[in-house]
């Protein structure tokens, strides 16, 4: 055996969750518990959530081992992954917070950070401490249990929002989880990520969603969506993504949202002016921008 190998076993040994809790076992948190195994660093995975059915199926697909309440996961938990939607966070919180044992931490695939940390603060008060925020920028149009991919975090980003009140040991060891799904691991605050998704993310779900219905509103629709392809396809892809989902992002980062829809407006509004001015250049040379961005960026091949 190797130093390699030798230094491997002991860095997952280091690394080694008993029970692993996951609330929302759809295409997030399914595919977190499916990583973890996939990874060996997990021995037990307990699932909780609102909908049976789904815990049934997630437990039908090996994705849990058991189904169990808040109140237990709290209990017998030292890993807990929250995949709800955020607006559920604080009651979930809340529920998690008096049974919650001492060598238990908690995490998130929470896409907005401010008002998730605000929501921890208010529903674990002094055991806010436990808490590491994090928001795998990893996803799909797929939804629920049988969406679960091991592989879905796999050199994708993952953004840690750690607190003041986090042990640095803690951190860590939700940056080494994270790591062994596959994920790169960075940091930032609460506030510049969400200034950041709301850009990259959430924007571009907002416009495929628009404009998807835009186009199924015109008199002509069904002409339309016979002739469209692949361009189409892949621009309205994210359309597909949970209302319940979407809808509480938008509302949770709102303030960014509003931000980055006044800034896209703008530009906006100058193509158009070139358009009827019947500006060539002007279009020639944002194109020409664009698409050397576009191929210069350096997730084009992921």
């Amino acid at each position: 055996m190797s130093v390699t190998d030798i230094v491997a076993i002991a860095e997952q040994s280091a690394l080694r969750i008993n029970t692993l809790a996951v609330i929302g076992v759809g295409l997030i948190g399914g595919s977190f518990a499916a990583a973890c195994r996939k990874a060996g660093i997990v021995s037990r995975v307990i699932g909780a959530g609102r909908k049976p059915e789904t815990l049934a199926q997630a437990v039908g697909l090996g994705l849990i081992d058991e189904a169990v309440t808040l109140e237990e996961a709290a209990l017998q938990a030292d890993l807990i992954f929250i995949a709800a939607p955020v607006g559920a966070f604080e009651s979930i919180f809340a529920a998690l917070a008096p049974k919650l044992n001492a060598r238990a931490l908690i995490t998130d695939g929470g896409s907005t950070k401010q008002n998730v940390v605000t929501a921890a603060r208010a529903g674990l008060k002094d055991r806010i401490g436990q808490f590491v925020p994090a928001h795998p920028m990893a996803g799909s149009h797929e939804k629920g249990p049988q969406a679960a991919d091991a592989s879905l975090y796999t050199s994708k980003r993952v953004i840690l929002t750690p607190l003041s009140e986090n042990n640095a040991a803690d951190v860590a060891r939700i940056q080494a989880v994270w790591q062994a799904c596959g994920a790169h691991v960075s940091s930032t605050t609460p506030a510049q990520h969400d200034g950041m998704v709301a850009a990259v993310s959430h924007l571009p779900h907002w416009l495929a969603a628009l404009f998807m219905q835009h186009i199924v509103a015109s008199p002509d629709a069904a002409l339309k969506l016979q002739t469209a392809g692949t361009g189409f396809r892949d621009f309205t892809r994210v359309a597909q993504g949970s209302a319940e989902m979407w809808s509480d992002i938008f509302m949770a980062n709102r303030d960014a949202m509003l931000g980055e829809l006044k800034a896209l407006r703008t530009v906006m509004d100058r193509a158009e002016r070139a358009l009827e001015a019947s500006d060539e250049s002007w279009l020639r040379e944002m194109l020409e921008a664009a698409a050397k961005a576009r191929s210069d960026w350096s997730g084009n091949q992921s």
